[in-house]
């Protein structure tokens, strides 16, 4: 049986919301690199929520920026929402790959700052998008 537009949503965003609940545990571990890339995560997921419950069917990429680009065609606020996530694009990859930063890894390069600033974000994401399903 197919689910609806706003079930394949609510799937997004529950998955969104529990990914923020591991992202947290990370934090409290001190794992600040993979909560800033979870961070991440969790606000394109969320946004791809509302893309799905908007009615798209086949929602790809990895961008939140693009990703809340998309959805400003279902609603202009989501451009507030761009600009100040947009950040959080920048912990796709570097805080993954050792490569991805010079003369050290990213286990070290994180801290406890810009990681509570992603899961700031990332749950202001969630409520951003609650709100609007």
């Amino acid at each position: 049986m197919r689910r609806s537009s706003r079930e394949e949503g609510l799937r997004w965003l529950e998955q969104s919301e529990a990914d923020l609940l591991g992202a947290q545990v990370l934090f409290e571990n001190k794992v600040y690199h993979l909560v800033c890339f979870i961070a991440q995560q969790v606000a394109e997921k969320a946004v791809k929520a509302y893309l799905y419950a908007r009615g798209e069917e086949i929602v790809t990429g990895h961008s939140v920026t693009a990703l809340a680009t998309w959805a400003e065609q279902f609603d202009p606020a989501f451009a507030t929402l761009r600009e100040e996530v947009a950040i959080l694009d920048g912990y796709y990859i570097p805080t993954r790959y050792p490569n991805g930063i010079p003369d050290s890894i990213p286990a070290k390069v994180y801290t406890r700052k810009p990681a509570e600033e992603a899961l700031r974000l990332a749950g202001k994401a969630i409520e951003f998008v609650r709100t609007r399903m």
